[in-house]
Formats: structure tokens, C-alpha cells, sequence
């Protein structure tokens, strides 16, 4: 039986709609996979960046104490929290390489950045781990830092960043950028969250 004009018409439009609903919502994928990419790859640079900065905090000085001059030898690895920076930083230095890879890869294939729904939310979960290892580790040795910038009050310990200045300086452009990696692993659980309501 033969269709009436304006139901062909009708189906048409329908078509229409539904093929360009396809391509806007393909578009947006698209577009998420690229700002995926870019946060990835920043991602990597800071976190590593930290890691390096930490791994090359070290040096020798020497302290006045009652009259007596004492020798100082401050490094990165004498202290857990710092130790702790340095394994998240590494650890999330890994996945952010390993996620731009996979990225870049299937941007290239023009195949989809995340095949399927279940591999969204196993992204999302591990985004959200390393976000907050990432934080409690710069809060960790935030605490330990403000510790050796301010002393003891109450015992005669002193401002021990005075005669180590350059140590304390490298330790704080790490937490820096551990804080700032914290940030862009916070926005990759929002595209995340983005990719999963498109399934």
C-alpha cells in the first residue's frame, strides 16, 4: 500500500532529525576525545614534572644551635610523605601515558575513545583514585613542609628552610604541582561523567 505524500514527508524529516541528532552527538565525542587528549597529556607533564622536582630535592647546609655548629643534610627520601608524592606521582604519571596513548590511537582510527559503558565507568573510578591519592599526597607533605618552614614552637628547633632554602624551595614547586595535577584529574572525571551519559 502506497504511502500518502505527507507521511513520506514526515518520515524524511524524521530521518533528517535523526541522522543529524547522530552526527551532533558524534561531534561532541569528538570533541571530548580531543580535551581527553589535552588533559591527559598535561596531565603527564605535571605529574611528572612533580616527581622530578622531588627526586632532585636534596642539599647540605650547616646550622648554629646553642653555640654549636651543626652539619645538615636534608633529602626527599628521608621523609615518608615525600616518598608517598613520588609513588602517586609515578603511579599517575603511568595511567595518564597509558590513557593518551589509547586516546590518541583510537582518535586516529576514528573509532570511539571508550567501546563501551562498563569501560567508561572502570576510566571513571580509576580517575577518581588517583585524584584522591593525588591529594591526600600533597596534603601530606604540605604539612611536613609548613613543619620545616615554621619550627617548633615550643622545643628549640629552628626554621630548618633558612640554611635548606633550595631543598624547601624544590619541595614546594612539587606539591605545586601535585596540586595542579589533582585539578586536571578532577577534569577528567568530569568528561568522564560526560562520556557515560552519552551511553
Amino acid at each position: 500500500m502506497a504511502k500518502n505524500p505527507p507521511e513520506e514527508a514526515m518520515n524524511i524529516q524524521l530521518s533528517e532529525s535523526g541522522g543529524a541528532a547522530l552526527v551532533s552527538q558524534s561531534n561532541i565525542l569528538r570533541k571530548s576525545d580531543v580535551m581527553q587528549a589535552v588533559i591527559r597529556l598535561l596531565c603527564l607533564l605535571t605529574s611528572s614534572a612533580a616527581l622530578t622536582v622531588m627526586t632532585t630535592a636534596k642539599q647540605s647546609a650547616t646550622i648554629t644551635l646553642y653555640g654549636f655548629t651543626l652539619p645538615l643534610y636534608s633529602k626527599w627520601s628521608f621523609s615518608d610523605s615525600f616518598v608517598y608524592v613520588v609513588c602517586v606521582c609515578a603511579a599517575v604519571a603511568l595511567h595518564s601515558l597509558l590513557q593518551l596513548l589509547i586516546n590518541v590511537s583510537r582518535m586516529i582510527r576514528k573509532s570511539p575513545h571508550i567501546p563501551s559503558r562498563n569501560h567508561a565507568w572502570l576510566i571513571f573510578a580509576a580517575d577518581q583514585i588517583f585524584a584522591y591519592a593525588v591529594m591526600s599526597a600533597g596534603s601530606a607533605a604540605s604539612g611536613v613542609t609548613n613543619l620545616n618552614r615554621t619550627g617548633i614552637h615550643h622545643t628549640p628547633l629552628p626554621n630548618f628552610c633558612k640554611p635548606l632554602h633550595v631543598f624547601c624551595d624544590r619541595i614546594a614547586i612539587s606539591i605545586a604541582f601535585t596540586f595542579l595535577t589533582c585539578f586536571l584529574l578532577a577534569i577528567t572525571v568530569v568528561l568522564d561523567v560526560v562520556c557515560l551519559s552519552n551511553y
